[in-house]
């Protein structure tokens, strides 16, 4: 069975195919597809972006598509950037100025009240019209400088504390295990088979 893995973003496109890798699946990328269509993540939820997302590619497709929305979310800016994570620094920005924002919000606050969560929320969509979803959340604590050199996003400032590292010092292998997308997956995983099939 084909699955068509609806973003553009390189790093979540390979978290995902790793996440994806033991199902018997035919995973298609949006490079596979030129000229995938334009969709602005108007939402104001992970949910109504991933679900707008994957319904749109489903149907300009013919596949069944996967689409993940994720977020940021920090205690002491009210939950901020949440779903404006990927464009907190504005358009155009990448992530090191999204990296450089957040830092910037938060100077002058204690390190005990830098708590912050991921959340992403994966939907997957039929063209016919059907969808599947799930969510993951992982907890962790925004630091005061970047370490490691891995993963994407603002996993450089995002310490995972049980481990003592960042998302992005993290081996593969434990960042999808405990990852929010590394979550989501694993509670998608046991319904996704039988959806993609029509059961």
């Amino acid at each position: 069975m084909k699955l068509l893995i609806g973003t553009t973003n390189g790093g979540k496109l390979r978290e995902l195919e790793r996440l994806l890798a033991g199902l018997d699946l035919e995973l298609i990328s949006l490079r596979d597809l030129p000229g995938a269509p334009e969709i602005e993540e108007d939402a104001d939820t992970y949910e109504g972006n991933a679900r707008k997302k994957a319904v749109t590619l489903a149907r300009w497709s013919g596949l069944a598509t996967l689409a993940d929305d994720s977020g940021l979310e920090v205690d002491a800016l009210g939950g901020a950037p949440g779903v404006r994570s990927a464009r907190y620094a504005g358009p155009g920005h990448d992530d090191a100025a999204n990296r450089r924002k957040l830092l910037t919000a938060l100077q002058g606050v204690a390190d005990c009240d830098r708590s912050a969560r991921f959340k992403a929320v994966i939907v997957v969509a039929r063209p016919e019209g059907p969808t599947v979803d799930a969510a993951g959340v992982c907890e962790g604590r925004i630091l005061r400088l970047e370490r490691g050199s891995g993963g994407f996003g603002y996993d450089p400032l995002f310490l995972n504390e049980p481990d003592g590292q960042t998302m992005a010092e993290l081996a593969e292998g434990r960042k999808d295990e405990i990852s929010h997308r590394g979550r989501a997956v694993a509670a998608l995983c046991p319904r996704l088979l039988a959806f993609l099939k029509g059961s």
